[in-house]
């Protein structure tokens, strides 16, 4: 049964909880608190059993209870503090005071200990240390709470703060390292990930161990942080708090990771609405990234100016290679050795970030707040001098692997003043589980990513991207594009690719480009997913799929410098974005396409000679003469097509699996790719009508999932099917899953078992586990110009178990031959393409039927499909 004091306690709490928004929720969390644990204390039956006057008691909260920051279903830490010995009648006094908060649903964490039981553990313990930092009297005998207080100073935090503050940054180190940057991460920590309330504890902690600060504002008073810092670390921190809160309540317990789940509801919750064409999740996310980035330059100025008393051996040496005037180094940081030049010669701020570049030395935290104070000096037309413009050419170029000048650059103003159009992508947030960083910093990663090519810090780990760069004429331009590749994206309800070559040649005709180079920036800009979504989308083993690439980008150079765009794009998105099979296609294609420019003619050599050759070429293997004769007669049974798409190698085994398969449905072949993490599976059997839709239902009844397909069938009547699939999560079982795929095909093709019935179940629970927030409008594109022989069919859906079959299932169903798939998944989302024909083998381009086949595949992506 309730007390009074917890009945009490409940009803406040309830009446809290209906208004989140409330700026000072935390304090009024903690004070209804507050009042429990007082009138506990002063009407405690267990209470005169302590006898109070001889063996003193009080009642401290610790933490963040200690430090007010009371969310909805935070931790409540209390100690219950004596002077020496602890009474036995203690443990009722807990039972009393403590029991009742669980029953009302509260999480409390309690100790009871001596003042001196407190500093031993303190001294062993730093996580025990900064709760006592924050602690905070509540009830009880006061003088002890300060003699804890006097006590934790003179034995610890005094004698021992260095050790201390550098424990604090160093466990800080660690765990941005479990939780990441949480000022850019799709699903941040609040607490512990960079740029979150830990980083803001730390400073706290660090100040009250070094200064003796009593409250936060301290910080401002101390010199810790400027009056505007101090404001806009407030405005933050009371954000993340309302996100924290909201957050607590939706999840129903307490919650620190923004799950993408939450999102779209927690948007909702806090009044975000629809902005220029911005989701509201969108904004609010935006808003969240931007004060997390904010909390997290503060906590790296702050570190930077802690450190200030190491010292190293190489200052000296790095002062020497000064070249600019106007500039010192102080605890490893450049500085303005006179801030009033700033004033009298702007160039100088540029200059100094020039400098940073160069010698690979970070800004101090003065010197960021000089440039921030007086950033407002690029308004004018000094921006687009032709000097300042060399200037930031040189930043540009500059190699800086150790850290990313243009970073300091974005945080301090400088470059939306160089760029207005910049302001348009700031903290741009998309919401998907695909683009890891919002829009800015991903622009600033490509740039960083393009100059690693070549370097120990080349994230492709081979020389090719390196080699390709150094051949490069004008390596500016591919940095300018990349700079400004995803600058579209500002600009809400329009194909950013587009939108964004036409911002780009309005900045680069501001600042005083050639016509020649604008449209070379803005070609890459406007062309910057073209190599990528050829390769997954088209089927690079056909001809015209690289003669189409060479037509639209028609020069070497510009070739090159979009293929380093291409990779260093996906690889700045995330590693869900760029893997090894990714890389495969794109550098596949890019060669073909290079190939061709080189020749200087826009097709291969004739088929009928290339074919030839590759029959003479096996005519000169060393086989018997009988093994002659058979190649011979194969050769007459396999497709144009086919012996283009596949040298000779692979002919011939692809003719020793036909001849291990005799009377059998079918045989195949598994390859293991190490590299790509992949497996190629050829299949060959006896062609059938809806052949590739039974195979692609027997993977999924077997959970294999398809990235390509290769579908090719002989005059002979064979179906020659190469299939490239995902690694097993499982490997140590893999045969046994194989053969158990391979059992269940040779039953669906022999009509014993009904897939759409197996894989009712399966595919219904897939779709309706689906991410609502996630699912966006199907979109089927049918293209009949880029294929002389066959129809080209995109559907861009969102992804579930089983999308495979369904699709072709559907197209067989109405009579579509599939020859050739690419099935293109990213993350959540799916870009299926098929090259198709009619029963005939015709290209299909009758409007009535291409209305027909979307029709089909509409109700093959609907829910109810399978049902």
């Amino acid at each position: 049964m309730l007390s009074k004091a917890s009945k009490d306690l409940k009803e406040k709490k309830e009446r809290l909880l209906e208004n989140l928004n409330a700026d000072n929720f935390l304090d009024k969390n903690a004070v209804i608190l507050d009042e429990y644990f007082c009138n506990c204390f002063e009407t405690s039956r267990v209470g005169p059993k302590l006898k109070i006057n001889k063996n003193p008691f009080a009642i401290v909260a610790l933490g963040g209870y200690g430090r007010m920051e009371q969310c909805v279903h935070s931790d409540v830490d209390i100690l219950f503090l004596f002077n020496k010995e602890i009474p036995s009648a203690t443990s009722e006094l807990i039972e009393e005071i403590i029991y009742p908060l669980w029953d009302v649903g509260f999480q409390v964490g309690h100790a009871t200990r001596s003042i001196k039981e407190c500093t031993e553990l303190a001294q062993k313990d730093v996580e025990v240390l900064t709760s006592l930092i924050d602690a905070r009297f509540i009830c009880g005998m006061s003088n002890l709470y300060t003699q804890l207080c006097e006590r934790l100073t003179k034995k610890i935090i005094s004698a021992k703060s260095k050790t201390i503050i550098s424990w604090l940054m160093d466990k800080n180190n660690d765990r941005h390292k479990n939780y990441g940057d949480s000022s850019y991460l799709l699903e941040p920590n609040l607490k512990d990930g960079q740029g979150g309330l830990r980083d803001y504890h730390t400073m706290l902690w660090i100040a009250r161990i070094k200064s003796q600060i009593k409250q936060p504002r301290d910080l401002e008073c101390f010199g810790y942080l400027s009056s505007n810092e101090y404001d806009e670390l407030s405005n933050s921190l009371n954000f993340i708090w309302k996100v924290r809160n909201f957050m607590h309540r939706l999840a129903g317990r307490k919650c620190d990771q923004l799950y993408f789940d939450y999102q779209v509801k927690l948007a909702e919750n806090l009044n975000f609405q629809e902005e220029n064409g911005l989701p509201p999740v969108e904004i609010f996310l935006g808003k969240l990234h931007s004060h997390m980035e904010f909390i997290k330059q503060q906590y790296i100025m702050f570190v930077s100016d802690i450190n200030k008393s190491k010292k190293t051996n190489i200052k000296e040496n790095i002062k020497k290679r000064i070249k600019i005037e106007g500039f010192d180094i102080e605890d490893d940081s450049l500085i303005f050795i006179n801030p009033e030049q700033v004033v009298k010669n702007p160039e100088i701020i540029l200059r100094i970030f020039q400098e940073s570049a160069r010698l690979q030395i970070p800004l101090n935290k003065e010197s960021k707040r000089i440039i921030k104070e007086f950033a407002y000096l690029f308004d004018s037309d000094l921006k687009v001098s032709p000097n300042i413009i060399k200037i930031f050419e040189k930043i540009l170029l500059t190699q800086s692997p150790k850290f990313n000048v243009l970073e300091d650059m974005l945080t301090t103003g400088i470059l939306e003043k160089f760029f207005p159009e910049f302001k348009r992508i700031l903290n741009r947030v998309q919401f998907n589980q695909y683009h890891l960083y919002p829009v800015d910093k991903h622009c600033l990663r490509t740039v960083q990513t393009i100059k690693q090519f070549g370097t120990s810090d080349d994230q492709t780990l081979d020389n090719l991207c390196g080699d390709i760069y150094r051949e490069i004429k004008n390596q500016k331009l591919l940095l300018w594009a990349a700079l400004f590749h995803d600058i579209g994206k500002g600009f809400p309800n329009t194909e950013h690719c587009i939108s964004g070559a036409e911002c780009v040649k309005i900045i680069m005709t501001r600042i005083g480009y050639s016509n020649e180079d604008i449209e070379s920036i803005a070609f890459l800009v406007e062309k910057h997913l073209f190599i990528l979504n050829t390769a997954k989308r088209r089927d690079i083993h056909e001809e015209e799929t690289a003669v189409f690439c060479a037509r639209e980008i028609r020069d070497i150079e510009r070739l090159r410098m979009l293929y380093l765009l291409t990779v260093a794009d996906f690889i700045s998105t995330g590693p869900k974005a760029w893997n090894n099979w990714t890389a495969s296609l794109v550098t596949d294609l890019f060669f073909k396409t290079f190939n061709i420019l080189k020749k200087g003619e826009l097709s291969r050599p004739g088929a009928i000679e290339e074919i030839s050759n590759k029959m003479k070429d096996i005519r000169y293997l060393p086989l018997s003469s009988t093994q002659q004769e058979e190649l011979h007669e194969h050769f007459k049974t396999l497709s144009a097509r086919y012996i283009l798409s596949n040298n000779k190698e692979n002919i011939i085994k692809h003719f020793e699996l036909f001849k291990l398969l005799g009377n059998e449905s079918f045989v195949w072949d598994i390859d293991k790719n190490l590299e790509t993490n992949t497996r190629t599976l050829t299949f060959c059997g006896k062609d059938q009508r809806g052949l590739f839709s039974k195979i692609a239902g027997a993977f999924t009844l077997n959970n294999f999932d398809i990235f390509d397909a290769q579908i090719y069938t002989w005059n002979n009547g064979i179906a020659l099917d190469i299939f490239t699939l995902k690694q097993p999560i499982d490997t140590v079982l893999e045969k046994e899953r194989w053969d158990r795929a391979k059992d269940d095909l040779k039953k669906v093709l022999d009509g014993k078992i009904d897939l759409k019935k197996e894989l009712s179940e399966k595919i219904t629970k897939s779709k309706k586990k689906q991410n609502q927030s996630l699912i966006r409008e199907d979109k089927i594109i049918v293209d009949i110009e880029s294929s002389s022989f066959y129809t080209i069919i995109e559907i861009h859906t969102t992804d579930f178990q089983g999308l495979l079959f369904c699709i072709t299932d559907a197209l067989y169903e109405i009579g579509v031959n599939i020859k050739a798939s690419k099935i293109s998944t990213s993350v959540d989302q799916v870009v299926d393409v098929f090259y198709i024909q009619d029963k005939n083998k015709n290209k299909i381009d009758s409007p009535e039927f291409i209305d027909e086949i979307k029709k089909a595949v509409k109700r093959a992506l609907s829910p109810t499909f399978i049902e």
